[in-house]
């Protein structure tokens, strides 16, 4: 069942823009949040870092088209809770006025980066990894200078415009491999749905200079493997920072439907083949940026969030902080909240969000649904509430149906509340 989010269409109205208005104004700014201190890591099992191989960072755009302003934003964690959201949504209306409404804030999903705030869903899986509490000092650091960045890029704002397309990239491979006697492991399944294609949105100033460039893409952030005890980017980090190199702007990695995909080299003992993805993704990102011929016209900005309300798996648990993820009904049963944000860019362009690890055949099944030429999925909006397997993954088992909190009516129940969504963004 979809329920809307109450004051939170509000202020979501808001993004893009068209070179014939005025009125749009956007600006980037960008933050390293390295820590100077040893970090327990967040992916694999519980390991604490030695050092840094490279920088890790917040990235922030701006969007202001006169009536309402968004904040996308692009940080190099793996996860976070959606209650630490809410935590710094609330921390962030107080300083700044700013709605938690008006922030997309998505995660990179590296798996050398530190732990960020409470341990969520993680804990009713993995409760090994959680045995010792996370660093308060730098998760303050980390909303503080978040803040700071979302500040700096509303009081930077100046006219604008956007440009909208698509390239494509064989950097990425369905990792539910199907061993001969028909069980399924993490590996490489070349034969497996996956979702190639890079949404990319272009913003620039009216002289054609480059404001920033967003681009998204499904992969999980997993070259490096549980040994590595140095902080960083991994995959989506090393892109990142490529595309800046040769732009000169910041450039948003925004994660896609990644729960069943892997990078091609995954959980590597070393860095070795790290810098391949400058290659592999880096440059169709940037064939991609160059052929994007004419900006956005004519937009009229639509946006809501709804919640879907689908069973909890029978039997498990739950965690305090995530009370208000959970509605328990009359019967003793319970349904989890799941929070999902739709924007409407123009006539021909929606962004969509959700706080989960989305299968990708779920994305490419909505992007087929969907009444727009452009649909984006952004994975890992405003925490993780879990993997979102497909109904066959939950027939055929392996690791994340385990360890996810749905029943296998999630698939059913969130693209029908995802298309009607849609179809009303359309109108």
């Amino acid at each position: 069942m979809r329920t809307l989010r109450l004051g939170l269409l509000l202020c979501l109205a808001a993004v893009v823009a068209l070179a014939a208005s005025p009125g749009f104004r956007a600006a980037a700014a960008k933050v390293d949040i390295t820590p100077d201190s040893p970090q327990w890591l967040l992916g694999y099992q519980a390991r604490q870092s030695l050092g840094v191989h490279d920088h890790i960072h917040h990235r922030v755009v701006a969007l202001d088209d006169g009536n309402t302003q968004v904040y996308l934003v692009s940080s190099e964690f793996a996860v976070f809770a959606p209650s630490f959201f809410d935590e710094f949504g609330r921390e962030l209306k107080q300083r700044t006025r700013i709605e938690p409404s008006q922030v997309w804030w998505t995660v990179t999903h590296t798996h050398s980066a530190p732990e960020l705030g409470p341990g969520g869903i993680g804990r009713l899986f993995l409760g090994e990894r959680y045995k010792h509490d996370y660093d308060h000092a730098y998760a303050k650091e980390v909303k503080d200078k978040l803040i700071a960045a979302i500040r700096e890029a509303r009081e930077k704002l100046f006219p604008a415009r956007v440009y909208i397309g698509t390239g494509r990239a064989e950097a990425n491979i369905n990792r539910r491999e199907r061993r001969p006697n028909g069980r399924i492991v993490l590996g490489k399944n070349p034969e497996g749905p996956v979702d190639r294609m890079i949404g990319l949105i272009r913003i620039e100033r009216l002289d054609g200079g480059l404001v920033a460039l967003i681009a998204n893409y499904a992969m999980h952030g997993t070259v490096l493997g549980g040994k590595n005890l140095l902080i960083s980017g991994d995959a989506p980090g090393v892109v990142a920072s490529y595309v800046e190199a040769k732009l000169g702007a910041p450039m948003l990695y925004i994660n896609g439907a990644e729960g069943n995909v892997a990078p091609l080299n995954s959980v590597e003992p070393d860095f070795r083949h790290l810098d391949d993805y400058k290659k592999l993704l880096g440059d169709p990102i940037l064939n991609a940026n160059a052929a994007l011929r004419k900006p956005t016209r004519r937009i009229r900005l639509k946006a809501e969030e709804i919640v879907v309300e689908t069973p909890r798996k029978p039997g498990l648990g739950w965690t305090d902080e995530l009370a208000d993820y959970l509605k328990v009904n009359g019967d003793g049963t319970a349904d989890v909240r799941v929070p999902v944000r739709l924007l409407r860019i123009d006539k021909d362009t929606a962004i969509w969000g959700a706080p989960v690890e989305m299968f990708s055949e779920i994305a490419l099944n909505m992007r087929v649904k969907s009444p727009f030429r452009h649909t984006f999925y952004f994975g890992l909006t405003n925490g993780c509430l879990g993997y979102l397997p497909t109904k066959q993954a939950f027939a055929d088992g392996g690791y994340e149906p385990g360890v996810c909190v749905f029943t296998d009516r999630v698939e059913a129940d969130l693209t029908k509340e995802v298309s009607e969504a849609l179809a009303d963004l359309k109108h």
